[in-house]
C-alpha cells in the first residue's frame, strides 16, 4: 500500500470516528488524567496531564471563556499516538478564576498571559503547542519571544489578522470598530449562554456552569486585547518550527483569511466541515493533522 493510500485510509477512519461522536459529560475528566495546580506568575492555574511524561510533550491551551475540558476528545488520540498531553485554564477563566489580574496594570493583559504560558512551558520539556482562538494570539507572542520552548505550533481557529481582529468576522466585522470591549464580551457571552452554537444539552450545561466561575472582567480584557493584536508575523514565520493552521468551514473568520495568513507565515492549512470548535466536533481529524505536524518537527535535521 502506498503512502498516499495509507494517508487516505487514516483520514477516512478519522472522519468516521468524528461522525460517531456522542454526547459526553464535559465536567468529568478522563479517568487517566492527573489534575494539578500550577503556580504561574498570575497565580494558581488549574491543569491536567494525560499520558506518559517520558513521551514527547504537547500543550493544549484554551481560549477566552474556554477551559482545559475543551480538549477532552482531542487529548486521547494524541496520547494513543505516543504523546504526553497537558492543558491548563487561562488566568481568570473557569478553575483558574482566582489568577490575575496583573498587579502592575490591574488588568488581564498580554504580559500576564505570555508570562504564564512561558512559565508553563519552562516547567517541562519543549512542547508541541496548540493555541485555541485567543490562545493562538498568546502562543504566537511566546514563539516570537522564546521560540526554543515550542517544537511546533498549531493555531486552532485563531484570529488570522492583527490589530482589531474582529474586523474580519463574517457579517458583523464592519461594525467591530464601534463596539467597546465590554459590549463585545457581553454579545459573546449572550451567544454562548443562549446556545447560538447549537451544542447538545450536556455541553450547554457545562459551559453555563463554567461561565459562573469565569471572571467577567477577564473576558472584557481579552476582548480589548483582541482589538489590539500585535503583529509578530515575521517572527513566527522565521521561528524555524512547523506551523499548522486548523479551522472550520464555518469559523468566525472566513477560510479565505485563514488561508492568506497561512501563506504569510508558511503554515500548513487544514479545514474541516465544522465551525469554531474542531477540537470538540472533529477531534480525530485534527489530531491526525497535528501528529503529522509533530512528526515534521521530530525529523532529524
Amino acid at each position: 500500500m502506498s503512502d498516499m493510500e495509507t494517508a487516505t485510509e487514516l483520514r477516512q477512519a478519522a472522519v468516521e470516528l468524528d461522525a460517531r461522536i456522542a454526547p459526553i459529560d464535559w465536567s468529568t475528566p478522563d479517568p487517566r488524567a492527573v489534575a494539578f495546580r500550577f503556580a504561574a506568575p498570575s497565580g494558581s492555574l488549574a491543569a491536567w496531564s494525560l499520558g506518559d511524561p517520558d513521551d514527547p510533550r504537547v500543550v493544549l491551551v484554551p481560549g477566552a471563556t474556554g477551559s482545559k475540558e475543551d480538549f477532552l476528545l482531542l487529548a486521547p488520540p494524541l496520547v494513543d499516538a505516543g504523546y504526553f498531553v497537558q492543558s491548563y485554564d487561562l488566568a481568570g477563566q473557569y478553575e483558574s478564576h482566582g489568577a490575575g489580574p496583573s498587579p502592575l496594570t490591574g488588568r488581564w493583559d498580554y504580559p500576564l498571559y505570555v508570562d504564564d504560558m512561558i512559565a508553563f512551558l519552562e516547567s517541562g520539556a519543549p512542547a508541541h503547542v496548540l493555541g485555541y482562538s485567543f490562545a493562538g494570539v498568546v502562543a504566537q507572542l511566546v514563539v516570537a519571544r522564546r521560540p526554543e520552548l515550542v517544537r511546533s505550533l498549531t493555531l486552532l481557529t485563531a484570529p488570522p489578522l492583527t490589530g482589531n481582529v474582529f474586523r474580519g468576522i463574517k457579517i458583523v466585522g464592519a461594525l467591530s470598530r464601534f463596539i467597546p470591549p465590554h459590549q463585545a464580551a457581553g454579545l459573546m457571552l449572550w451567544g454562548i449562554t443562549t446556545n447560538k452554537n447549537g451544542v447538545d444539552e450536556s455541553r450547554l450545561r457545562f459551559v453555563r456552569d463554567r461561565l459562573a466561575l469565569t471572571r467577567r472582567e477577564s473576558v472584557d480584557d481579552i476582548m480589548a486585547l483582541m482589538m489590539d493584536v500585535p503583529d509578530v508575523t515575521a517572527q513566527v514565520a522565521t521561528a524555524g518550527i512547523p506551523l499548522l493552521i486548523a479551522t472550520g468551514e464555518h469559523d468566525l473568520w472566513p477560510v479565505r483569511l485563514h488561508a492568506e495568513y497561512a501563506d504569510r507565515i508558511g503554515a500548513e492549512l487544514a479545514v474541516y466541515r465544522t465551525g469554531h470548535s474542531p477540537c470538540e466536533t472533529t477531534p480525530n481529524q485534527l489530531a491526525l493533522d497535528m501528529i503529522r505536524t509533530f512528526q515534521t518537527a521530530e525529523q532529524p535535521a
